[in-house]
């Protein structure tokens, strides 16, 4: 009888070409490389310093994202001519993928976003497939049932030039989600829940499969934000079983199968889902049945609270000390009334269309509060588009947000779109680190409704 298996187990060991030893890492099999701006400079050189071509072309997609300018003037005027760096690692990567014979998806091209919304969009991404990029959000594709994950600059070159990488195997984790979604919390909560649940190391190591009714109910978009924050837990990914949901997502997109290979395809990605009686490493559960609404207050995920709730005591601990004095915050102080002064709407977490149309709903009617600016940002192209068909932009302007062209924008504030020192921003990004979105900015995680409503009341708020 055959040994049962997880998700990971699966995809894991169909693509194993070397297996793993005590001295040397598995050889892996990668099927979609994903390339962009600034992870990939040193890696092209390699190869153009040893004499190497990509292995294999067709399978490797690049855009810029991180650099890009969201302000239409500036991006479709001379940033291309600049000597800033932005627009060097730009100019850069649309060098490399000429010469090497890359599909580049550059700043005039309609399909061109952040990566980890494109490769989605596209159908890139698919159940059962091995996807890379040289950025740790990478874990957004294992919404799809694929193992997915970030790379460092060495590793992109060895993929480019091998379409193989070396990789320790790691471990499993379940995140067993008890009970039933409330309705007013969104999938951005309960991934920020189950981070402070498990700490921003509980899944080191491991690749987490998040389980249970809670997330089979979830959309394709709310698995992705789900997955992209796996990494914020410390895990090496996250992945979620293929399903209906995930088909339909998948079909009819440029890159997914077609005709006898669509049914062919769909007929495999149903084997992939996790056997009965498999065993994980590790398993967790978090009940969902009564959470409510949730923010960050510190400077990593894991320190996250009920929006309702108080700022915990440090305990003495001098990381959280040193982490409350850097935003401001005393324990026992209330968060919910803190005024904001920046609310941002983006990222590879929550720039999709379904976020967008969350947040008109609480925009529509309303006027973004005096003195704060809100920056709405799309995650591609084809998001900004299908949002401007809906009208969904007129709304935003009309309530006096900004609306930008595609990119990663404020989330790593790299590319201008920064927040001031000392500054307080709401933000649907991933990240709360020191510095994350300007030098002495101080970012509070949430929901794209809830970033909204702050936007509007001038303080962290919630929708009704």
């Amino acid at each position: 009888m055959a040994t049962a298996r997880t998700l990971f187990d699966k995809v894991w060991e169909s693509h194993v070409v070397v297996p793993e030893t005590a001295a040397t890492p598995a050889l892996l099999y990668i099927d979609m490389h994903i390339v962009q701006e600034v992870s990939s400079p040193q890696a092209f050189g390699d190869l153009r310093d040893n004499g190497l071509k990509v292995r294999c072309p067709q399978n490797t997609i690049a855009t810029a994202d991180h650099a890009t300018p969201t302000d239409a003037k500036s991006l479709y005027g001379n940033f291309m001519l600049q000597d800033s760096q932005q627009a060097i690692q730009v100019r850069t990567l649309t060098e490399n993928c000429k010469e090497f014979g890359i599909e580049l998806y550059d700043l005039d091209s309609d399909r061109r976003g952040i990566v980890h919304v494109i490769g989605p969009e596209l159908g890139a991404t698919q159940p059962g497939s091995t996807v890379v990029c040289g950025d740790s959000h990478t874990s957004t594709h294992g919404a799809f049932g694929a193992l997915a994950f970030g790379i460092g600059t060495t590793e992109v070159g060895h993929v480019l030039a091998t379409q193989c990488l070396q990789q320790r195997r790691p471990k499993t984790l379940a995140v067993n989600v008890i009970g039933d979604k409330p309705k007013n919390v969104t999938a951005k909560d309960l991934v920020l829940k189950i981070i402070g649940q498990l700490g921003i190391g509980g899944g080191t190591n491991h690749v987490i499969e998040y389980r249970g009714d809670a997330i089979k109910a979830l959309s394709m978009d709310e698995r992705m934000t789900v997955c992209n924050m796996s990494i914020e837990a410390g895990a090496r990914a996250g992945m979620i079983g293929p399903d209906e949901a995930t088909f339909e997502y998948l079909s009819g997109r440029e890159f997914s199968p077609k005709g006898e290979d669509w049914d062919k395809a769909v007929a495999y990605w149903k084997t992939l889902n996790t056997d009965d009686g498999a065993v994980f490493d590790k398993e967790v559960d978090v009940d969902i049945s009564n959470m409510t609404p949730q923010i960050t207050y510190g400077t990593n995920p894991g320190m996250v609270i009920p929006v309702d709730g108080v700022i915990p005591s440090s305990g003495g601990d001098a990381d959280i000390e040193q982490s409350l004095a850097y935003m401001g915050f005393t324990e026992g102080e209330k968060i919910l009334g803190k005024p904001i002064d920046v609310a941002f709407v983006g990222s590879c977490t929550n720039a999709r269309i379904s976020d967008l149309r969350a947040v008109s709903e609480v925009l529509r009617h309303n006027k973004v509060a005096d003195g704060v600016r809100m920056l709405i940002v799309p995650g591609s192209q084809a998001v900004k588009r299908e949002a401007e068909q809906e009208g969904l932009h007129k709304v935003f302007l009309a309530a006096g947000a900004e609306w930008g062209e595609s990119g990663c924008s404020m989330c790593v504030g790299i590319n201008g779109d920064l927040v001031a020192p000392g500054k307080y921003s709401i933000s649907t990004s991933n990240r709360n680190f020191e510095g994350r979105q300007g030098k002495g900015a101080r970012t509070l995680l949430a929901s794209p409704s809830m970033v909204a409503a702050s936007a509007v009341a001038g303080v962290v708020a919630t929708v009704d």
